[in-house]
């Protein structure tokens, strides 16, 4: 579904199913050079299971014009307003690592509009180390490489999204190497791999964020993450008063252990109300 968000066309993929503003929203949001696509199975199932979907490109990403946005406050009011413009006045949000930290504004700028927030794969601060970013700049090819060796805790897990044996690390490089070609040949060579790095890195306004959150919340961490450990969680659990919940994966929990995701997803959201038959 194409919006217009702040002046520019905005994607957000519905899981199939027409958009309907009234039913109970989702909106599921990517983390750092991904797009909607990320979050394929869980979209799906639950737009055709009494949901409405919105699982976004973020700007500068995938179908969403760009330019990328500066900062995690920026992106977190882009989703608000892309709310507003689908007619959305009530959503429950779900965003996988920079996505998390992009839910958890989002939820701040809609207050009592948040019914439900969930921090996949997130971390606080989520420090970027001064290696990966010099190699983000320079060889940023070699720098994704990098990041799906620590992404992934196995090539192809059991079953794997899109399907069983799925190569993970393949799937996942292209993706990452399409957004990155895409966004420099839009923007005059522009690294989007650096960029949306460097807005994880200097994020510090979790504390102001989650003090206007006032919607249940939920972290679900993959017991394995190399790029956002669990252990540095502990503030947003005690910033959000939020249950955590633990999936045996690494950082890249929606493709490592999809059904998973998906089910945790299920048990956190409130059930959508049953439907009538005609």
């Amino acid at each position: 579904m194409k919006l217009t968000v702040q002046g520019r066309e905005a994607y957000a993929y519905t899981g199939g199913k027409p958009f309907d503003a009234g039913a109970p929203c989702l909106v599921l949001i990517p983390g750092a050079l991904h797009d909607h696509s990320v979050w394929a199975l869980q979209s799906r199932y639950l737009a055709h299971h009494g949901r409405s979907v919105l699982a976004v490109d973020l700007p500068g990403h995938g179908r969403s014009a760009g330019p990328a946005l500066p900062d995690v406050e920026a992106l977190g009011a882009w989703v608000a307003d892309l709310l507003a413009a689908a007619g959305v006045q009530r959503a429950a949000l779900a965003g996988h690592s920079m996505g998390s930290l992009i839910a958890l504004e989002a939820a701040a700028a809609l207050g009592e509009r948040a019914i439900g927030l969930m921090l996949v794969a997130t971390a606080y601060p989520m420090k970027v180390s001064a290696a990966l970013l010099d190699t983000a700049r320079d060889a940023p090819l070699k720098a994704i490489d990098m990041v799906n060796a620590f992404s992934h805790s196995t090539l192809a897990a059991k079953p794997s999204a899109p399907g069983p044996g799925t190569w993970l690390h393949g799937a996942n490089r292209a993706l990452m190497r399409r957004l990155q070609a895409a966004y420099a040949a839009q923007h005059a060579g522009a690294n989007l791999f650096l960029h949306d790095f460097t807005v994880c890195d200097r994020y510090a306004g979790a504390a102001q964020a989650a003090a206007r959150v006032h919607c249940p919340a939920q972290l679900l961490l993959g017991d394995r993450d190399q790029m956002t450990s669990p252990k540095a969680t502990a503030e947003l659990v005690r910033l959000l008063n939020a249950e955590v919940r633990y999936l045996q994966a690494g950082h890249a929990l929606m493709a490592e252990a999809p059904d998973g995701v998906l089910n945790a997803l299920k048990a956190f959201l409130p059930a959508p109300p049953k439907e009538v038959a005609a």
